[in-house]
C-alpha cells in the first residue's frame, strides 16, 4: 500500500476533491466539500485520519493496534489508521468507504442527491 493508490482510490469516488487547506504536507480529500480523508504526504508510514460512526471507531480501536483515536481531531468520531499490515488492503478500503459515507450521510439531501448525479 502507498499514498498513490489511497489517492487513487478516493478520487474515483464521486465528488470527491483533493487540496492542501492546512499547509503542504497535510493531503486532504473531500466529498463535496466535506472532509473525509486526511493524511501527511511526509510520513514514511502510511497514516490516515478517518471519520468514523462512534461505536465502529472504537471497535475498530479495540480490535487493532493500529488504529487510535484521531489525531488533531475529534476523538469521538475520527480514526487515524495505520496500514502496517494488521488488516488487509481491503479492510483498509472498507474503512475509507466508511469515511466517505458518514460525511455523504451528513450532508442535506440536496447535496446528496446533486452527488448521485455526477
Amino acid at each position: 500500500m502507498n499514498l498513490e493508490e489511497i489517492r487513487l482510490y478516493c478520487l474515483n469516488k464521486k465528488g470527491v476533491t483533493e487540496d492542501f487547506p492546512f499547509d503542504q504536507e497535510t493531503l486532504v480529500f473531500k466529498v463535496m466539500g466535506k472532509m473525509f480523508l486526511l493524511t501527511n504526504i511526509n510520513e514514511v508510514d502510511i497514516s490516515v485520519n478517518l471519520k468514523c460512526d462512534p461505536d465502529w471507531a472504537i471497535e475498530l480501536r479495540e480490535r487493532y493496534h493500529s488504529v487510535f483515536p484521531g489525531y488533531h481531531m475529534n476523538k469521538k468520531m475520527w480514526n487515524t489508521v495505520q496500514f502496517s499490515g494488521e488488516f488487509s488492503k481491503e479492510d483498509f478500503f472498507k474503512m475509507i468507504d466508511h469515511s466517505y459515507d458518514e460525511v455523504v450521510k451528513k450532508m442535506p439531501k440536496k447535496q446528496q442527491q446533486l452527488l448521485k448525479e455526477l
